[in-house]
C-alpha cells in the first residue's frame, strides 16, 4: 500500500532548485546522486533545467505518470500543490515543508487543509515538516541529508527529522546500514503503525527501528506490533516519558501511572524491544540485525585480560544471563590447547600473550559446547595482540556459527583496524562488557516473548446491564464519582465477593445494622465525594458495641463536614469485619493512548509510599495476569514467609481479569481502585472491600 514511497518508477520534486543552498536542490541532487534510475522530474516554474533534467512548470505539465511527489516549496503554496497532484493521479506525496501544525493554530489548520485534499484524492502522505524518506535497495534518497547511506538490513523510522540527521550521519561513518529510512515529521497521515504494517513482510528489513514521541492509537499500535514482532524484532525509544497529566488524577492508580508506565506496559505486551536511550537502540539494533537469535541465555566470554573478563561476568548477571557451564569435554580440550596459567573454566581467559591462533582454539571449543548459546571476545590492546588477525577469527566463526557472537575490542586507537574487520563481518562491537551483556539480554528477552504463547482475554459471566444502570444514574445526578452502595453494585455485579454491609443514615441506623451482622464491624463515611477516607479519619475499624459504633457515627460525619464542608454526606456505611489477609490494589487509569491501564501491587495505606505496583494495558489473558502478580517486588510475602500460609494465587489471578473486563467493557470508567482486595490465604479466595471509581 505504502510501496510508491519506496519502489516510484517516477518522481516529482516539487520545488526542486538551482541554488545548491535550497532544499530543493538538495533533494533534487540526493535522488540523482543516490542512484535512482527511474524518471526524475523537477517541478519549478522559473527554471528550464536542472542538474540536467529538464524542469516543468506544474506537474500538470509533465507527460508521464507521476508515482511520488517531494514537496519542497514554502507553506502557503503547499495546499494548491497537493491539489494538483491529486488531479494528475499522484498515489503518494512527502511534504518536505514546515509551517503546519507545529507552527500553531493557523498551521494546524493548513494541516487539516492538506489531509481534506489528500483524501479527496486517495493521495498517501509523508509529513509534513519532514526529512524525507530513503530505501537503499531501490535506490532513493528523497531527502535534504548530507549523503546516501550504506545498505543494511536495519529499517528505521522517526519522529524527528533532526534526530534522522545524525542518525544517517553516524551511517555515513560506515557504523550502521540502513535498508529503509523514514522521517515521519507530523504525520498527518503515514505514521508508525502504516510503516510498521508496509515493512512487516519486507525482506530487506531484519530489524525495526522506531523513535518515537507519540503514537495515534495506542490500541491499534499494540495489536500490529504484536503481530510484526512474531516475525522481526521491533525495537523502540520513547522520548518524553515523565509524567505531565493533562488532568489531575484522585485515585492512587492514577497518581502512580503515566506515560512512561503506559509505553512501558504496552511494548512489553506488545513484544516491543524497549531501548532507554539512543546507544541501547543501535547497540540492540547491530546484534539484531547481524547475528542469529540466542537460543538461551547461557553465555561464554573468552578474553585475554582477567579484569575485564570479571567485569563482562558481573555485567551478564547484572541483566539476568547465565554464565554457561562447559561439558567436561569442552574443559579438558581448552586445558590441553592453553597454557597452564590460562582459565579453562567461563570465562575463558587465554592470557595476555594471546595471539590470534589461540583465541581461534578457545573460541572454536566453546562454540561447539552444546551448553553455550552465545559468546563474547574480549580483546584488550596489549604489547603482543594480534588485533586485526584476531578479528579476522571472530569474523570467520560467526559466519559458521548458529551462535550469536558480540566483540568487546577494548580501547580506542589500536582497536581501530579490528573493529573495522569486525564490522566487514556483520560482528558487532561494543566498547565496554556492559553494553554487550545489554545487547544480549535485549536479544534473549525478544526470543522469549516470540516464542511465548498468545492467549485470548478471559470472558465471565456479568451482569453488565446492572451496572450500565448503576453508572447511568451516577451521572444523571451530575455526579463523576461513586458511593459505596453504587461501588457494591458494580463490583457485585462483576462477580467479586463483597462483605455484609448496610447504609445507615443515623447512629442508630448504624447500631441496629451492626446488631444484624454481629459485632466486630468497620465504619466509613459513606460520601461520593470523599475518595480517600483514611486522609480524613473516615475508617474505623474492630468497633465491638453500640457505644463504639454511635461514638465513631458521630466522629466521623463532624471530621467530613469540617475537613471537606462541600461534601454530601450520606452516612456511614457498617461493614462485617474480614479475616486477615493480605491487603493488594488492583487499579486501573485510563490513559489517553492506549486506553485502560490496569495496576497491581501491595494495598492499603503504603501503596504510595513503597510504589511496588506493576502495569498493563486492558484487555489481558490470564496469563498476563499472572505475570503480574510474580513481578511486584513483594510477590515473596504473598508466596508466605516465615510459616505464614501463601495468598490465594488463583483469586488475585481472577481479580484482575475481572477488572480487566469492566474497564473494558465500559470506556467511561477513567479511574478505578480497588483498595484494599483482602485475599486469604490458598483456597480461600479473596474479597473486595473498598472501591473508588471515577466516570468520564
Amino acid at each position: 500500500m505504502l510501496e510508491a514511497f519506496f519502489r516510484p518508477s517516477s518522481i516529482a520534486v516539487i520545488g526542486a532548485s538551482r541554488d545548491p543552498e535550497k532544499l530543493g536542490y538538495a533533494v533534487l541532487f540526493n535522488l540523482k546522486a543516490g542512484g535512482f534510475t527511474g524518471l526524475l522530474y523537477p517541478v519549478n516554474p522559473k527554471a528550464g533545467e536542472i542538474l540536467g533534467f529538464p524542469a516543468f512548470a506544474s506537474v500538470l505539465d509533465i507527460p508521464d505518470p507521476v508515482d511520488l511527489a517531494v514537496i519542497v516549496i514554502p507553506y502557503p503554496f503547499v495546499p494548491a500543490v497537493l491539489k494538483e497532484c491529486g488531479q494528475k493521479g499522484v498515489p503518494a506525496a512527502v511534504v518536505i515543508s514546515a509551517g503546519f501544525r507545529e507552527a500553531g493554530r493557523e498551521g494546524l489548520a493548513r494541516e487539516q487543509e492538506l489531509l481534506q485534499i489528500a483524501g479527496q484524492y486517495n493521495i498517501r502522505l509523508i509529513g509534513p515538516n519532514c526529512l524525507g524518506v530513503i530505501d537503499t535497495q531501490t535506490p532513493l534518497n528523497a531527502t535534504f541529508a548530507a549523503g546516501m547511506p550504506p545498505g543494511g538490513p536495519i529499517a528505521f523510522m522517526s519522529q524527528s527529522g533532526a534526530l534522522g540527521t545524525a542518525v544517517l550521519d553516524m551511517a555515513l561513518a560506515g557504523r550502521i546500514g540502513f535498508s529503509r529510512f523514514v522521517s515521519l515529521g507530523n504525520k498527518a497521515d503515514v505514521n508508525e503503525i502504516d510503516l510498521l504494517e508496509a515493512w512487516e513482510d519486507d525482506p530487506a528489513s531484519r530489524v525495526i527501528l522506531i523513535y518515537v514521541e507519540g503514537l495515534p492509537d495506542g490500541q491499534r499500535f499494540m495489536e500490529v506490533a504484536q503481530r510484526v514482532t512474531r516475525k522481526k524484532p521491533v525495537v523502540a525509544v520513547k522520548s518524553g516519558v515523565t509524567r505531565a497529566g493533562s488532568r489531575a488524577v484522585s485515585s492512587h492508580t492514577g497518581s502512580l501511572a503515566g506515560s512512561e508506565a503506559a509505553y512501558r506496559a504496552a511494548f512489553r505486551q506488545a513484544g516491543v524491544v524497549r531501548a532507554e536511550s539512543m546507544q541501547h537502540l543501535f547497540d540492540y539494533a547491530r546484534l539484531f540485525a547481524y547475528q542469529p537469535l540466542a537460543a538461551g541465555e547461557r553465555i561464554a566470554i573468552v578474553t585475554n585480560a582477567g579484569g575485564p573478563g570479571i567485569l563482562a561476568t558481573d555485567a551478564l548477571e547484572h541483566a539476568g544471563l547465565q554464565m554457561a557451564r562447559f561439558d567436561p569435554p569442552t574443559i579438558e580440550a581448552l586445558m590441553e590447547d592453553l597454557p597452564g596459567a590460562a582459565s579453562a573454566a567461563n570465562p575463558v581467559d587465554v592470557l595476555g600473550d594471546a595471539l590470534a591462533d589461540r583465541y581461534e582454539h578457545a573460541l572454536e571449543l566453546v562454540l561447539s559446547d552444546p551448553g553455550v548459546d552465545g559468546v563474547i571476545v574480549i580483546v584488550t590492546p596489549q604489547a603482543m595482540t594480534q588485533i586485526e588477525e584476531t578479528a579476522h577469527i571472530v569474523g570467520r566463526a560467526a559466519a559458521s556459527s548458529n551462535k550469536p557472537i558480540l566483540g568487546c575490542f577494548m580501547g580506542e586507537a589500536r582497536i581501530e583496524a579490528g573493529v573495522d574487520v569486525l564490522r566487514q563481518y556483520g560482528v558487532p562491537n561494543y566498547p565496554f562488557p556492559e553494553r554487550a551483556a545489554a545487547a544480549l539480554a535485549a536479544m534473549v528477552a525478544y526470543r522469549k516473548e516470540r516464542e511465548r504463547q498468545l492467549y485470548q482475554p478471559h470472558r465471565f459471566e456479568v451482569q453488565g446491564k446492572a451496572v450500565q444502570k448503576t453508572l447511568d444514574r451516577v451521572r444523571s445526578e451530575g455526579r463523576v464519582s461513586i458511593g459505596d452502595a453504587e461501588a457494591r453494585e458494580i463490583l457485585a455485579a462483576y462477580g467479586f465477593p463483597v462483605p455484609d454491609s448496610r447504609l445507615a443514615e443515623t447512629p442508630e441506623a448504624a447500631i441496629d445494622a451492626a446488631e444484624r451482622m454481629g459485632y466486630p464491624v468497620a465504619l466509613k463515611i459513606a460520601s461520593p465525594d470523599i475518595l480517600h477516607k483514611t486522609d480524613i479519619g473516615g475508617v474505623k475499624l474492630n468497633l465491638d458495641s453500640p457505644g463504639d459504633v454511635r461514638d465513631a457515627f458521630d466522629l466521623m460525619v463532624y471530621r467530613a463536614s469540617r475537613y471537606v464542608p462541600d461534601a454530601r454526606i450520606w452516612g456511614c456505611l457498617v461493614q462485617k469485619m474480614v479475616p486477615a489477609g493480605r491487603e493488594i490494589l488492583i487499579g486501573m487509569n485510563r490513559d489517553p493512548q492506549f486506553g485502560p491501564l490496569v495496576a497491581f501491587g501491595l494495598g492499603g495505606i503504603y501503596v504510595e509510599t513503597l510504589k511496588d505496583v506493576v502495569f498493563r494495558i486492558a484487555p489481558f489473558s490470564r496469563a498476563e495476569a499472572e505475570e503480574m502478580i510474580r513481578e511486584i517486588r513483594a510477590y515473596p510475602l504473598l508466596e508466605g514467609v516465615r510459616g505464614e500460609p501463601p495468598a490465594d494465587h488463583a483469586a488475585m489471578v481472577d481479580a484482575l481479569c475481572r477488572v480487566s473486563q469492566l474497564v473494558t467493557d465500559f470506556a467511561e470508567i477513567v479511574e478505578l481502585d480497588i483498595n484494599p482486595l483482602m485475599v486469604f490465604e490458598q483456597g480461600r479466595g479473596a474479597m473486595a472491600l473498598d472501591m473508588r471509581l471515577v466516570l468520564q
